[in-house]
């Protein structure tokens, strides 16, 4: 993922869904990286639009652009960077907008796009499949999950010498409380525990703080936040320092937003009671491609599965059927949008 990302105003968001106007012309889009479950969304729902997909396996690149020919929109998935070539050759070929299909466009040079005339939007989709799926790491991570099914797998039934912590007697602090983060707190309220939060551009009846406060009092640190140059290893030694001693960390947004050294540190030496992580740096390449019989060189996701008390999945949070259908029709709904020239900004 690029260290980068744009701002939240600097992309075209989609609105939620909505059934399409019956007098749209016939529309093409080009769907790149669409997975055989993807596939089947397109077929179903395109037609109820009036748009014509054409779909690919294979992320888009530069050499194949020229499958856009013929169509203004494309849509790309968030598991490949898309370069600066791959930009220009898009643009090249006639596109002029790009929908994501991910809440985050850290894997586009927005500014660049922009710069070679390609408009880029992302999409809205059930903010409950990360946030049901946070709260389930949280209490793997505070429950000693992975530990415990470790030893009952080896036929070691006996009771871990530590024991599990109750989520009401916890300070959770929220690091983003955008439609994500807010679910997160909406269901944090449900266990009782007392909620922090920190956004640059506070939006609910959170008890917001200052990120450095937030470090401070938490006993779980839960990422939201989209990734940009200000948020890359907003996770980083000296906050990290400044959390309680036994204090576990929840990551289900982007990789890049800890510093992934610092964490392990932390962890190795039983300063940090553990972490939970749906995201990783340098999870390109690795995430979402069968590795068993491959040597994989991110030696950092070695030494975490290693341990103990970290959970490790494979960016997987967002994988739900709600959601894919979400942003299936949230990608068919920006193609639209865009062709009747109406821009949205969130």
């Amino acid at each position: 993922m690029s260290s980068s990302g744009p701002t939240r105003a600097a992309v075209r968001r989609s609105r939620a869904p909505v059934a399409p106007s019956r007098t749209v012309s016939t529309t093409g889009i080009t769907v790149y990286g669409c997975d055989p479950d993807e596939a089947l969304l397109f077929r179903e729902m395109a037609p109820r639009f009036g748009v014509v997909p054409t779909m690919t396996k294979e992320a888009v690149s530069e050499a194949n652009a020229g499958l856009a020919a013929g169509n203004r929109c494309i849509s790309v998935g968030h598991k490949t960077r898309v370069t600066r070539a791959a930009l220009a050759a898009l643009s090249r070929t006639g596109v002029e907008y790009v929908s994501t299909r991910s809440v985050g466009c850290d894997h586009i040079d927005v500014s660049y796009a922009k710069s070679v005339g390609i408009s880029v939007g992302n999409v809205a989709y059930s903010p409950d499949s990360v946030a049901d799926y946070t709260l389930m790491l949280m209490l793997m991570a505070v429950r000693h999950a992975k530990a415990t099914v470790r030893r009952t797998d080896a036929h070691d039934y006996r009771l871990s010498e530590i024991r599990g912590k109750e989520l009401r007697d916890l300070t959770v602090g929220v690091v983003g409380t955008g439609r994500i983060g807010t679910a997160v707190i909406d269901r944090l309220r449900g266990f009782g525990c007392r909620v922090l939060a920190y956004d640059h551009r506070p939006g609910n009846a959170a008890d917001y703080t200052s990120v450095d406060e937030l470090f401070q009092r938490s006993d779980i640190v839960t990422l939201h936040t989209p990734l940009t140059a200000k948020t890359r290893h907003l996770v980083d030694r000296r906050r990290i320092e400044q959390m309680k001693h036994g204090a576990f960390v929840v990551n289900t947004g982007r990789g890049p937003l800890i510093d992934t050294e610092a964490l392990l540190s932390a962890l190795e030496s039983g300063r940090l009671g553990g972490a939970a992580l749906d995201v990783l740096d340098g999870e390109e390449g690795i995430f979402y491609t069968d590795c068993r019989n491959r040597p994989i060189e991110n030696r950092s996701l070695l030494r975490l599965q290693e341990l103990p008390n970290v959970v490790i999945s494979p960016h997987t949070a967002y994988y739900t059927d709600h959601a894919m259908s979400d942003t299936v029709r949230n990608t068919l709904i920006n193609c639209l949008d865009f062709g009747n020239g109406k821009t949205w900004t969130g």
